[in-house]
């Protein structure tokens, strides 16, 4: 039996009703640029359905917050609770809890990493907690760009991963993805691809007017009425919503929309005064602390009563012995045995260093290790620097190849791997591998990526690119004294 919620009003003037069954079935796309009324869409869509359905709000700016005073969702501020993300987000999956997600107080990088963690852990949930839920994303291009991003690399990379396994690979695990962009262009492809409903708002660039129109089956001659679209209006097409496009006004909300934009406001009549002295009066009084922010403080004090009832809870019947007393050395050497096992299997080459972290961390809790064990970043080093040293020749310089990986804990990640790859064929006095092959070490298919790598390390002046007067590539160390063989040009291509 199809279960509608309401949204607003067609051209008709007719409800405009979303079947919420289908839409957990098949995801939902909005775009609108700023002001067109897209997070409004999403509060009321959140509103309408909020008794039916748990509710999971990624919300990077925290206009959502507001949703708990009136309908029960649990805040989740993420840079208070950073380190328990994922503990949270497993027993938001368990009870059943309609949660938001505030990540206003992070950095971009931070935001990145936290969304990636916790819709992670809401994937790797037990199968027998996969019950339905909606899980909306707004401003979706932040964590699923389609280029580089203003985070780091790596942060880059979890989010999109994690983005993906929502938008592809969730609705099996009862996870509807609900993503909200202000342009299709900045969003990556394969992310937008996996939505079968969309309400396309206002617009006004011509490659964004092109693509709702191509999504919605459109002519591009018609793609010119995004940017008459009034504040609030929507064309949905999706067997969710309807099976031609229709226009469609969003109805009004119930609960305040903190990321609003201020009203225009008279400025101040009072010209008794000199404003000169307002500005720079020197003032001998401390300045006066910030005002508390009620909403957060309420917000976390529901959280921690909610985390004391659970962790309160009678223990279950059956209760695993605690693991082996085990030294750091016994430990760093399980670890390191792990890793080796994990780069002998030909398949891993090909994995992305997140795929693989999350492959460590199960076999990690197999061979029961404990919780402290390498976070990505540093099983992401310790992978290069093992991966380097695994085909390692027999009798090489063991002093000069210490300095190397000395040398290359200073490196950012993405260059650490292939630095030691690049100084193990100097140590052993072989010719420097081919663009190719550096590709597919740090798992890309791209021999100019490779090329542009070796051009940045160069500009840091960690290796000097030369050719003898036969042009082979020689590769030169000069902080280690050390350079690799000559290189023939066909096997450099």
């Amino acid at each position: 039996m199809a279960v509608d919620i309401d949204i607003g009003m067609t051209g008709a003037n007719a409800p405009a009703m979303v079947d919420l069954e289908e839409l957990l079935a098949t995801r939902l796309l909005v775009q609108g640029n700023s002001g067109s009324g897209k997070s409004h869409l999403l509060r009321r869509l959140l509103e309408q359905s909020a008794r039916l359905v748990q509710q999971i709000v990624i919300d990077p700016e925290g206009d959502y917050v507001t949703l708990a005073e009136r309908y029960g969702h649990v805040v989740v501020d993420a840079a208070q609770a950073e380190h328990e993300l994922a503990m949270i987000a497993t027993r938001v999956r368990q009870h059943r809890i309609s949660v938001v997600l505030n990540l206003e107080e992070l950095e971009v990088d931070g935001q990145l990493r936290c969304a990636a963690i916790f819709l992670n852990a809401l994937f790797d949930a037990d199968r027998e907690h996969w019950f339905p839920a909606l899980v909306v994303v707004d401003e979706a291009q932040l964590f699923a760009p389609s280029a580089a991003s203003d985070g780091s690399e790596d942060a880059r990379r979890m989010s999109l991963t994690a983005m993906t396994n929502l938008m592809c690979r969730g609705r099996k695990r009862g996870l509807a993805g609900i993503i909200a962009t202000q342009r299709l262009a900045k969003l990556a492809k394969n992310v937008a691809a996996e939505a079968s409903n969309f309400l396309m708002g206002r617009t006004f660039l011509d490659i964004d007017m092109a693509r709702a129109a191509d999504l919605l089956g459109m002519e591009r001659r018609q793609a010119e009425m995004f940017r008459d679209l009034k504040r609030g209006a929507f064309i949905g097409l999706g067997p969710a919503i309807a099976r031609r496009p229709l226009s469609m006004r969003i109805g009004a909300v119930e609960t305040a929309d903190r990321g609003a934009a201020p009203r225009l406001l008279p400025l101040p009549m009072d010209d008794d005064g000199d404003h000169h002295d307002l500005l720079f009066a020197p003032s001998d009084a401390p300045p006066a602390a910030p005002r508390p922010r009620r909403l957060r403080v309420q917000a976390a004090e529901k959280s921690d009563e909610w985390l004391a009832r659970l962790d309160q809870a009678p223990p279950p019947p059956f209760v695993a012995a605690a693991p082996p007393e085990m030294t750091d050395e016994e430990r760093e050497r399980a670890i390191e045995e792990i890793i080796a096992q994990m780069i002998a299997d030909p398949a891993a080459a090909a994995q992305p260093a997140s795929a693989l972290h999350r492959d460590f961390l199960v076999r990690c809790r197999i061979r029961r290790l404990g919780s402290v064990v390498p976070d990505l970043s540093a099983f992401r080093r310790r992978l290069a620097t093992l991966r380097a040293r695994a085909v390692y020749p027999e009798g090489a310089d063991e002093e000069a190849w210490a300095r190397a990986v000395e040398t290359a804990q200073r490196l950012p990640d993405d260059m650490l791997g292939v630095f030691l790859m690049l100084c193990r064929a100097a140590v052993a006095g072989q010719p420097c591998p081919g663009d190719d092959e550096i590709a597919r070490f740090f798992g890309s298919h791209s021999p100019g990526r490779a090329r542009r790598l070796l051009g940045q390390m160069e500009q840091l002046g960690l290796i000097v690119l030369r050719t003898d007067f036969q042009g082979r590539r020689i590769i030169a160390f000069p902080e280690l004294a050390l350079e690799t063989a000559a290189q023939s040009p066909a096997e450099a291509i």
